[in-house]
């Protein structure tokens, strides 16, 4: 084993200690499909409201221009699939990402105890650690770090873990050895594309956001598109459909990290419940929680939204 090859085992074997399923490593280099997909995905408008997309676009598709000396990038997969989830087609729903603590904060920590496990080991490396808050385009990463492929609802799967899973980059200034991109296994299935109510899922790994749910009840800063009336079905924060129906979701595990347990309280809350929760409640119920997104202007917007 050379040098590259056993600093990447102890990366992976330190990484699946803090927790992570699975850690993949990627050179660092430039995103050519990638930046292409991007480009074309803006250029038509798909992101919607989503301005911030066109930001820092040399940053998100090539990871030097983010931190100059960058020579890997290493990806981690956190399974967050509930133990719990909330049951009957009638119940107001939330995504099942944020029925537990904001995953932000929960792999931000891992990621940071990671990246002083590796300094400790060498310490002039140099690097930092991104999780959905910055320019860093995390599914492109991990299926570069052969963690999954991108599925044709643009979530990366995971062939052992599925979709449910957050993604984490650590990017540092040191080689090493890398791993292969993924097969790509969704094949001729199109069960996510057929179950959009809303068609986001325009064509083979091309979101409109303009039609999704998920963008709506939480991106979205204005009023709900009077056109997706009658096709949120109960979503009031994000939307599980496509990744529900995803084969590769069938047999999935629930996670075993603490932080990801469903908060009781959510579970339990019926439709009256929704209808009359006022901001007390609201910042008793879902602080620490991802619905601090949508803030409790847009929770109780998306609420009226379904029941008008």
């Amino acid at each position: 084993m050379n040098r590259k090859e056993e600093i990447a085992f102890f990366i992976k074997a330190e990484a699946k200690k803090l927790g992570f399923q699975v850690c993949g490593i990627a050179p660092a280099g430039y995103l050519d499909k990638d930046a292409a997909h991007l480009s074309d995905w803006l250029n038509s408008g798909m992101h919607a409201g989503m301005n911030y997309m066109k930001d820092n676009f040399k940053k998100r598709v090539d990871p030097v221009e983010l931190i100059p000396g960058a020579r890997s990038v290493i990806s981690v997969i956190l399974n967050y699939y509930p133990t719990e989830v909330k049951k009957g087609n009638k119940n107001l729903q939330i995504s099942k990402y944020a029925c537990g603590r904001d995953y932000h904060e929960v792999i931000k920590r891992k990621l940071k105890k990671l990246l002083e496990i590796i300094r400790e080991f060498d310490e002039t490396v140099t690097g930092r650690f991104f999780v959905d808050s910055a320019p860093v385009l995390e599914r492109a990463w991990a299926a570069r770090s052969g963690l999954g492929w991108i599925g044709k609802n643009s979530n990366l799967i995971s062939r052992k873990y599925g979709s449910f899973v957050f993604i984490g980059e650590l990017i540092i200034d040191l080689d090493l050895e890398y791993d292969n991109p993924a097969k790509d296994y969704c094949a001729n299935c199109t069960k996510c594309i057929d179950a959009c109510p809303t068609n986001a899922i325009i064509a083979d790994r091309v979101i409109d956001a303009r039609r999704c749910i998920s963008y709506h009840t939480i991106e979205n800063k204005g009023e709900i598109d009077n056109k997706l009336k009658g096709k949120m079905r109960n979503w009031i924060f994000g939307c599980d459909i496509c990744q529900d129906v995803c084969p590769w979701n069938i047999e999935i595990n629930p996670a075993g990290e603490p932080d990801f347990i469903s908060r009781k309280e959510m579970l339990e809350m019926n439709r009256d419940d929704w209808n009359k929760l006022d901001e007390k409640r609201y910042n008793e119920l879902f602080s620490g929680t991802a619905v601090k997104r949508a803030g409790f202007s847009g929770l109780k917007r998306n609420i009226a939204f379904l029941e008008e």
